[in-house]
């Protein structure tokens, strides 16, 4: 320890402390007198001496160090409270330190700490000890026990509110689970009552165009509303039939063509059918993609004619001048309007006379029109108007290298199966060694397996071009088709269908 720490220093009242200190007065000597009267019993004081009774002195000296006996304190100042550099004859106050703190330098252990362990300035006066040994105000006033006491509600209230957190985090979770559940379970009718979504109904005011509807003897509601949709009248299959039962309306349909306008109200669609104006007279509809089967019972309907006499009527071909086996596929899909007294051969002919014009506007010879008619039943058959053509050249690729054609609708014509509604074929289709089955014979069928709209005529004449072998619609609800090139690509597709029929067993696959 420096020597000056180790022996009381000599106040020299001549010495200067520098420039700093020139002009203060000169230091006086103070010595500390020692109050040795018994403290009153039960004072503060008695209190505060019973508490440090056995503990250290507040200034320096380790647990279990007595303080030294309060004696005379020499005449000379005490040391600097501080470790640093400042001169040993530098003055401190010394009115506020408790005796033990006031004792000579040279009676305290050399293994002491000075008064206050903190460094200062060389040119500042040290500060007294941090706390008289008979304790502060502030030990009056402790606070530990209060703090302590708000200590812990504290810590429950953080608890109490993560729990709280966590609960209404549950609640927000099930409810939002319970609303995903509710709508993919109810979605459709939760949108009807609240309004969400699309509407079901166009608005008024939007009817355009020219749009017939064919009502057939029999049919109800149900399936008037789903004809009304498919020609583009109603903008929901079912908006027609919920209307009428909406408001408990009665009605009798009775069998025709009307002519009625694209994207009307139900409510105004249901007065175009009951406008005896709206009815054509005489009028037959034969559809795209139609056989002779399902295209006969029709004009039955329409127009009145006993099957038999419509049977009888296309049983010569050559009637027409047509040079085949049958008039498959020479029945024009349109809306045709007949004078009264029509007869059932007038009514053939000018469907055929309709075939020759689609014919001749595609630029097919005479001689090939067979031909063209054979593959252009097809291409209706098995793909979407915007893939006709590509759907073309996949049947002259396999036709050019005497590969078998293997479409479905061939073998389902010859088995009797066109018209079941499905597109995959069955087994048995498929085995069936008929003339048209083209699973089991190589080039076209004998003769078309449908009615061809003028789209479908021409890209029988006109193929787009391409490389393309394979093709598969791997979604029926949008048409999408899928051309390959090789086998393994045409695979690749495959699984795509499949996978859309698995995940959509109604959709008409099987």
């Amino acid at each position: 320890m420096p020597e000056r720490e180790s022996a009381a220093p000599q106040h020299d009242p001549e010495a200067r402390l520098g420039e700093l200190f020139e002009n203060l007065p000169a230091p006086t000597h103070q010595i500390p007198t020692v109050d040795n009267t018994p403290p009153a019993p039960g004072s503060r004081r008695a209190a505060r001496e019973a508490a440090s009774s056995g503990a250290p002195t507040a200034s320096n000296g380790s647990a279990g160090e007595q303080p030294s006996a309060p004696g005379p304190a020499p005449a000379a100042e005490p040391p600097l409270a501080s470790t640093g550099s400042a001169p040993s004859d530098s003055p401190v106050a010394s009115s506020d330190v408790a005796p033990a703190a006031q004792e000579p330098a040279a009676v305290r252990s050399a293994a002491q700490e000075p008064l206050a362990p903190t460094p200062v300035s060389p040119v500042v006066p040290a500060s007294a000890p941090d706390k008289p040994a008979g304790g502060g105000l502030e030990d009056l006033f402790h606070h530990v026990d209060e703090d302590d006491h708000r200590a812990a509600p504290k810590k429950k209230r953080r608890t109490g509110c993560l729990v709280a957190l966590i609960i209404v985090l549950a609640l927000i979770g099930g409810v939002v689970a319970g609303g995903v559940w509710a709508m993919n379970t109810y979605g459709d009718k939760i949108n009807e009552i609240m309004g969400w979504g699309d509407p079901k109904d166009w608005e008024p005011g939007l009817a355009s165009g020219e749009a017939m509807v064919t009502i057939h003897d029999g049919d109800t509601g149900k399936p008037v509303s789903a004809a009304l949709f498919e020609a583009g009248v109603t903008r929901t299959k079912d908006v027609f039939y919920d209307y009428l039962v909406d408001e408990n309306i009665a009605v009798t349909f009775y069998p025709g063509i009307y002519r009625l306008q694209e994207k009307m109200t139900a409510a105004d669609a249901l007065e175009a059918l009951k406008n005896p104006e709206n009815k054509l007279e005489n009028t037959v509809g034969v559809n795209e993609g139609g056989t002779i089967a399902s295209i006969l019972p029709g004009i039955s309907e329409s127009l009145g004619f006993p099957l038999a006499d419509l049977q009888a009527a296309v049983a010569d071909p050559s009637a027409y001048g047509v040079s085949a086996q049958s008039l498959e596929g020479w029945l024009f899909p349109a809306v045709y309007t007949f004078d009264p007294g029509v007869t059932p051969v007038q009514v053939i002919q000018r469907m055929v006379d309709r075939t020759r014009e689609s014919l001749t506007k595609a630029g097919v010879p005479d001689a090939d029109a067979e031909r063209i008619l054979t593959i252009a039943s097809i291409i209706q058959r098995e793909g979407r108007t915007d893939d006709f053509a590509k759907v073309s050249r996949v049947i002259q690729n396999r036709l050019d290298i005497d590969m078998k054609l293997q479409m479905d609708s061939t073998a389902q014509y010859g088995y009797g199966s066109l018209h079941e509604g499905v597109v995959s074929s069955s087994a048995e289709a498929l085995k069936d060694p008929n003339p048209w089955n083209t699973y089991v014979n190589t080039g076209l069928p004998v003769t078309p397996i449908a009615s061809s709209s003028d789209a479908a005529i021409d890209a029988a004449m006109h193929p787009a071009d391409g490389p393309w072998l394979y093709f598969v619609t791997i979604n029926l609800a949008t048409g999408e088709t899928v051309f390959s090139t090789t086998y393994e690509e045409h695979q690749a597709a495959i699984e795509k269908w499949d996978a859309w029929c698995k995940a959509n067993p109604d959709g008409g696959c099987s």
